[in-house]
């Protein structure tokens, strides 16, 4: 009799052991190789948007995760593919997501195009709703040349308070800003060079208290280096100055951290980065995995360098 309590009790404990660890999303938050996510608040849901991380001639898909509070998500897979994107056929990276008027467009990268005479680049795909399925909106990419220098990948959408938006993206080092037309089909002819000192990749932009919080990724994707930097400035355009790291490696937890994207939980000022990073037990460049950190700001507005964790956050209920 006192081993059959003592057993019960033991399972007691380790249920409740593991509804306390179900109230942490633990990292990475999704399970496979993904890196480069995307996270937005569709219909009162989160939602991630990753590249599949692998070779680039295997990356000829997009999954998606939704979760209601960051903690338990729900793949939605192959929302977008090359079947469904005729001038695609490798490297679909980055996806940036908005949703207008019922409509919800992916923007993404595709091909790598090394010169303005291979067929790529930033394309846009439209659903009726956030899982998909995607399709082609253009039949041809919105961006395929490349202009001051930026390769035209990592591409964020993102939307002034007066109602503009505009695509910002650029690898190698080049960073650029264009007007979107109203219905998404063209970019304003004017790309603007808005590169700050250590910029490699991988964009986003968000306001706050009236600011606009430029960050973007530094170092080598494949290696242990990889971070995320940003400024400060009054307008979308800059100018940005470097005001320094706010995400990189712990040889505790994991290397690589970076290309990210950032979340304002509607109503609040509650803030968490989406990112990915390499665990300690990988070197392959390609083992990437996306995990979820909390971001925080001091008095002066400046964001707090973020420690990256094994535990993640929270649940967060929408």
């Amino acid at each position: 009799m006192k081993k059959a309590l003592t057993f019960i009790l033991l399972i007691a404990l380790w249920h409740s052991a593991d509804a306390q660890m179900k109230k942490r999303s633990g990292n990475p938050i999704i399970q496979g190789w993904y890196a480069d996510p995307e996270v937005a608040v569709f219909d009162k849901e989160y939602w991630i948007y990753p590249t599949y991380s692998d070779k680039y001639e295997k990356q000829v898909f997009f999954d998606a995760f939704s979760s209601s509070d960051l903690v338990n998500w729900t793949k939605h897979a192959h929302i977008l593919d090359t079947s469904s994107v005729k001038w695609a056929n490798r490297a679909m990276w980055a996806p940036a997501m908005v949703e207008k008027e019922g409509k919800y467009y992916f923007f993404f990268a595709a091909n790598d195009i090394q010169n303005n005479n291979e067929k790529g680049g930033i394309g846009v795909a439209v659903a009726d709703s956030p899982g998909g399925p995607y399709k082609d909106y253009l039949g041809k990419p919105l961006i395929d040349k490349f202009h001051n220098g930026a390769q035209p990948i990592d591409q964020f959408v993102f939307h002034d308070k007066d109602g503009q938006y505009y695509v910002i993206y650029g690898g190698w080092k080049h960073c650029n800003i264009a007007k979107l037309s109203a219905d998404f089909t063209a970019v304003d002819t004017v790309f603007k060079e808005i590169t700050p000192s250590g910029y490699v990749e991988g964009p986003f932009m968000f306001i706050r208290n009236g600011k606009y919080y430029f960050m973007w990724s530094e170092g080598g994707w494949g290696g242990p280096d990889y971070s995320v930097a940003y400024a400060i400035a009054d307008s979308p355009a800059g100018p940005f100055k470097r005001i320094g790291k706010i995400l990189q490696q712990d040889t505790a937890v994991a290397t690589g951290a970076g290309h990210h994207s950032v979340i304002n939980v509607p109503g609040t000022d509650r803030w968490y980065i989406v990112y990915h990073r390499r665990p300690l037990t990988e070197t392959a460049a390609n083992n990437r995995v996306v995990c979820i950190d909390e971001m925080h700001f001091d008095d002066h507005g400046l964001i707090i360098p973020v420690k990256i964790t094994k535990e993640g956050v929270k649940a967060d209920k929408l």
